[in-house]
């Protein structure tokens, strides 16, 4: 398989992956259908920001903002009934139960985790010892200038943390769990070793807790933009939105069978910290997973980073051992 020259890498070399905008279908269908996918995704962005803009404040609360969420990712499981991007995507029973696992786990256990180690303790100690008046300059600009830089401040730090999983091993452990998924589908985000979802999920959100209209907005880039990274919908994506946003299509790319193809597009909601540091690749990918699509099972994910790490390290000293018994010359 010869792939595409992408910057300095081969895309496509160790499994499909299709290269380019224009070359990714469109939606099929009468004129309805083909508006409500290519404006589906601004129109619920600029509904939600107009809503956290203008909501009384008995409304802007975290209540209503999970309500939105859950509500809103149930609107996307009928999309994705509705206009598949695969077929071969398709959830099953199966599936669906397996990543209502995962999404129970994260309103459960790792919340009860994050109360005591997660981002909002050490953020928490911080604040303490911070003078917050020396920010009265950046909560004296406008409410969007505000979630804006909020949001992009956030996903830098998702940029790093989440390309540092791909090539430092110890990381590359949690991580890896969640590259087994063959299909992406609207919960396959919360789907992964509990270890990694804890550091992805490590941010610097809490700093802003004095901003709660601004964090809120901030929060809907994340709803209204990254929630489309694992889902089964085939939009005809606007121009702009694809340049500036993670898309479906740039993640199918990131879970692709293809070596380098998964080695790009790290960004959680923008992608153009992936075009700043040479690591977008747009274009998209129907076979997804590791080990040719292997789907690893639940008990698996539970334990990989432990015996996989038990494993390297009993292969390493046998290794060093036989290094240290060669005589000197």
């Amino acid at each position: 398989m010869a792939g595409v020259r992408v910057g300095n890498r081969i895309i496509g070399a160790d499994s499909p992956v299709t290269v380019g905008w224009d070359n990714i279908p469109k939606v099929e269908g009468g004129p309805l259908k083909r508006f409500i996918f290519t404006y589906f995704q601004p129109f619920f962005l600029f509904s939600l920001i107009a809503f956290w803009y203008y909501a009384p404040n008995s409304l802007a609360t975290a209540t209503t903002a999970i309500t939105i969420a859950i509500s809103f990712k149930v609107l996307l499981i009928g999309i994705e009934l509705v206009n598949p991007r695969h077929k071969s995507w398709q959830l099953t029973w199966k599936e669906l139960c397996t990543d209502l696992f995962y999404v129970g786990l994260g309103y459960t256990l790792l919340r009860m985790v994050d109360v005591y180690i997660g981002a909002g303790v050490v953020i928490e100690a911080i604040q303490g010892a911070y003078d917050w008046g020396k920010l009265d300059w950046f909560t004296g600009m406008p409410l969007l200038v505000q979630a804006l830089l909020i949001s992009l401040i956030f996903d830098f730090g998702q940029y790093w943390m989440h390309r540092g999983m791909h090539n430092w091993y110890p990381l590359w452990l949690t991580h890896a769990p969640h590259h087994y998924i063959t299909q992406l589908n609207i919960n396959k985000g919360a789907v992964g070793n509990p270890i990694e979802l804890f550091l992805i999920g490590l941010g610097i959100g809490g700093f802003f807790d004095f901003l709660p209209r601004a964090a809120l907005l901030a929060a809907t880039f994340g709803l209204a933009i990254g929630t489309y990274q694992h889902i089964n919908v085939r939009f005809n994506t606007p121009r702009w939105w694809r340049f500036l946003f993670n898309t479906t299509e740039h993640h199918s790319v990131h879970h692709s069978q293809d070596f380098q193809g998964s080695r790009s597009n790290y960004g959680a909601t923008w992608i153009i910290f992936d075009r700043i540091f040479g690591t977008c690749v747009d274009g998209e990918a129907e076979k997804l997973g590791m080990e040719g699509g292997r789907r690893m099972q639940i008990n698996e994910t539970m334990v990989f980073p432990f015996t996989e790490g038990v494993r390297a390290v009993k292969e390493r000293i046998p290794a060093r051992f036989r290094r240290s018994s060669v005589p000197a010359e």
